[in-house]
């Protein structure tokens, strides 16, 4: 791990290794706060080093004092999740693989709830993190499989990893955007022809409201892969199995699937928000085409799905959100939208089934209990339906009470409330 000023999140972390991992090496860059002194409770060996604004600097130098035979990487708000435990215990056991790619759950993230990160590997001398601030091992990995060809990469399905950092109230408070793109901005102007650093880049941009500028980095990416034509690539399958997990197929490997499917969800992004419907349509399906672990589509078929219902194409929002559900039996906001364009379609029974199983889900998720309400309402079912409205109600008090004022209201209007 590398720190600063993490004595709030660092418990919940370290307490999620104890007694799983053999060794903690904690690298401070700079704290002002109890972190060493936490970290240090938790039997970690605590090293410190001045932070000179580079992640993979800072990675490499907590490397130098690993002695285990192999490295899982944290941040500070993250946590390992107990039940992939058995299954790391298991995959390290295997002689074939250098790298075990993890499935991290990003806690309260609006778009794309799971990523793919290439956490647990062994500790080889040529294994080595760059890019400044998405530091990241893979350029060393591929170096060595070019040289050593019998090495294998897997990965486990389970998710692995819990990261709050995508958090709004984490990323404000920690100015997050801004760092980050000093940093990237500085590694594209070193870099200019890297794939991974304009779509990582060119999001950014999108999500800080510099559209025109993100989508120029994000189209760049899209030429250094396909060319200028954007013509997909044909699909080549082949290898097989790890037996870490279900493993995607190994394609050519001047295609990196990942980065193309990042760099077409983020266009299909972008070209929401500047309302080029049919263009964001085409590039969340050329998205979800891709041959990459299914879960990591989850946010391009969910938005595919919003802007179908959008473009008044109900039955393939309905499939997108279905197709969604399929992959992640527990997406909230899947069941959510399924509910939204259900009620659309005037399959109200549907409906009701889809908003309860996303309040199973979340106890706390007013804007289903609301529109639960609605649905109920036109069903004729006024009892539930006023116990659902009041619910949603109570709930918007606590975050947004002008919403229950609105809410309120309209219910007294149409003579649901007493006044």
């Amino acid at each position: 791990m590398i720190v600063k000023n993490e004595q709030h999140n660092l418990p919940k972390c370290l307490g999620s290794v104890q007694g799983v991992v053999d060794e903690i090496i904690v690298l401070d860059t700079g704290s002002s706060d109890r972190t060493p002194e936490i970290a240090q409770q938790f039997g970690a060996q605590v090293y410190y080093w001045q932070w000179r604004n580079d992640f993979s600097q800072a990675r490499n130098e907590a490397l130098k004092y690993v002695t285990g035979d192999w490295i899982l990487v944290l941040d500070a708000d993250e946590s390992l999740t107990s039940e992939i435990i058995p299954q790391i215990k298991e995959a390290i056991t295997r002689e074939e693989y250098i790298l075990i790619n993890l499935v991290r759950q990003e806690i309260g993230a609006l778009q794309s709830p799971y990523s793919l990160v290439s956490r647990l590997f062994r500790n080889h001398v040529d294994i080595r993190f760059d890019r400044p601030y998405h530091a990241l091992v893979d350029d060393s990995i591929s170096a060595i499989l070019v040289q050593q060809p019998d090495w294998q990469i897997g990965y486990l399905p389970g998710i692995a990893i819990l990261h709050t950092g995508y958090q709004k109230a984490a990323i404000k408070e920690q100015n997050k955007q801004a760092k980050a793109a000093a940093a990237m901005a500085e590694f594209a102007a070193h870099n200019p022809h890297d794939p991974y650093v304009c779509s990582k880049l060119g999001a950014l941009y999108v999500d800080m409201g510099n559209i025109n500028q993100g989508l120029e980095l994000l189209n760049k990416g899209l030429n250094l892969i396909l060319g200028e034509n954007h013509i997909p690539p044909r699909y080549h399958r082949q290898g097989k199995p790890t037996g870490v997990g279900d493993v995607p197929p190994q394609t050519l490997p001047e295609i990196n699937y990942d980065i193309l499917y990042e760099l077409y969800y983020h266009l299909g992004i972008t070209h929401g928000h500047l309302n080029n419907l049919s263009q964001a349509i085409d590039c969340y399906q050329a998205a979800i085409q891709l041959p990459i672990y299914p879960l990591l589509k989850l946010g391009a078929y969910n938005n595919l799905g919003n802007l179908l219902k959008e473009s008044g194409d109900l039955q393939g929002a309905r499939v997108a959100y279905q197709t969604a559900i399929k992959v992640d039996p527990n997406f909230i906001l899947g069941y959510y939208n399924l509910g939204m364009v259900l009620k659309a379609m005037g399959l109200f029974v549907d409906a009701i089934a889809a908003y309860n199983q996303a309040i199973q889900l979340n106890p706390d998720y007013a804007e289903a209990y609301q529109n639960l309400g609605v649905v109920l309402l036109k069903v004729g079912n006024f009892h539930a339906s006023i116990a659902a409205f009041t619910q949603a109600i109570t709930l918007h008090e606590l975050d947004n009470p002008q919403e229950a004022q609105r809410l309120r209201q309209g219910l007294r209007e149409m003579g649901l409330l007493p006044n």
